[in-house]
């Protein structure tokens, strides 16, 4: 079975796992684990930040920007398709107390334009805007990247507005292949990033928070009371240090297969794809004459799985797991099937 359902479906290689077992390790809630301080200090300096915090997932190191960076009765905008928004349950109203204003951008990105008339708190009856979410690649947006001009335009409009920025950047890894973006220019235009190493670097789990140091001191607190205080996970932070080392340059053959599935899919009378909304390893598309599921079913007993992402819309994800080979018979299922 060829996975496109997501990058998260990797399973981790003997090299990975062999790495994993050499990890020096100690009990990370007494701040003794030295393979996770390590790390933690690595990715920190990478992305110009002062400190970093291991997480199990890319939701509690988001929820737990939202918690630092917020006050309960507070309001944080973000596009109407960002993942804190769509995909985590609620946590920030229940965690942090916040609401969540969310606002139409184009692709899953944000501008100066879209959220101009979005900053309230002028008056008492009104919730106090704070923060503003920015996801970078979007995810369903289809995995387009913000450019330089881009986030530095929307940092100088919250610093003007006194609003806080987090950056979800769950892919930031794939962003800074396709754009090369110097990976310390983020750590200068958010004041909390999320970056994942379970999707496509590879790593089986994790995610860190990066901030500054009073930032990342609280998020610790919070990371316990939520239960994501973890022990001898320096062999999990080991994991991910092999990823990032091992696996980063791969994301561009990534992005350069899944153009050439855009392109195949749109060759194809019976599915619509824009392709200059394919930028990394996501490729969103519609299906024309039958539902996203019936199609889908159609690609599963050719032994090809994606997932559905609306009634006629579907997401193929790729990742360093899928080579040439599987990508040429997905080709080939696909215009079988839909041409």
């Amino acid at each position: 079975m060829i996975d496109l359902r997501s990058d998260t479906v990797t399973k981790p290689t003997p090299e990975m796992l062999d790495f994993m077992t050499k990890a020096e390790v100690g009990d990370d809630v007494f701040a003794e684990d030295p393979a996770v301080t390590a790390f933690e200090q690595k990715v920190s300096a990478m992305l110009g930040m002062e400190a970093g915090l291991f997480v199990p997932s890319g939701t509690m190191s988001n929820q737990l920007g939202v918690k630092v960076l917020t006050n309960p009765g507070d309001e944080i905008l973000i596009d109407q398709n960002g993942h804190i928004f769509n995909y985590e349950t609620g946590g920030a109203g229940f965690l942090s107390g916040v609401q969540i204003s969310t606002l139409q951008g184009k692709k899953g990105k944000l501008s100066p334009e879209d959220i101009k008339n979005s900053v309230r708190g002028g008056f008492d009856w009104e919730p106090r805007t704070s923060m503003l979410c920015l996801e970078n690649t979007t995810n369903k947006g289809g995995g387009v990247c913000y450019s330089k001009d881009e986030l530095s335009s929307l940092k100088s409009f919250a610093d003007q507005n006194n609003l806080k920025v987090h950056l979800d950047g769950a892919r930031i890894w794939n962003a800074m292949i396709h754009t090369g973006i110097e990976p310390t220019f983020f750590g200068e235009i958010a004041d909390t990033i999320s970056v994942c190493f379970s999707k496509g670097l590879g790593a089986p789990v994790g995610s860190m928070l990066l901030s500054n140091k009073e930032n990342i001191a609280k998020a610790r607190r919070f990371r316990k009371m939520w239960g994501g205080g973890m022990r001898q996970v320096g062999l999990l932070a080991a994991a991910a240090d092999f990823a990032l080392d091992n696996n980063f340059s791969k994301l561009k053959k990534d992005h350069e297969r899944a153009q050439r599935l855009a392109e195949a899919v749109d060759g194809c009378s019976n599915l619509s794809i824009d392709l200059n909304s394919v930028e990394t390893n996501i490729v969103i598309f519609d299906v024309r004459n039958e539902s996203a599921v019936e199609a889908l079913a159609k690609l599963e007993e050719k032994g090809v799985r994606m997932v559905p992402f609306g009634p006629n819309t579907i997401r193929a994800t790729f990742h360093y797991q899928i080579g040439d080979a599987e990508l040429q018979k997905v080709v080939d299922s696909v215009k079988e099937l839909f041409d």
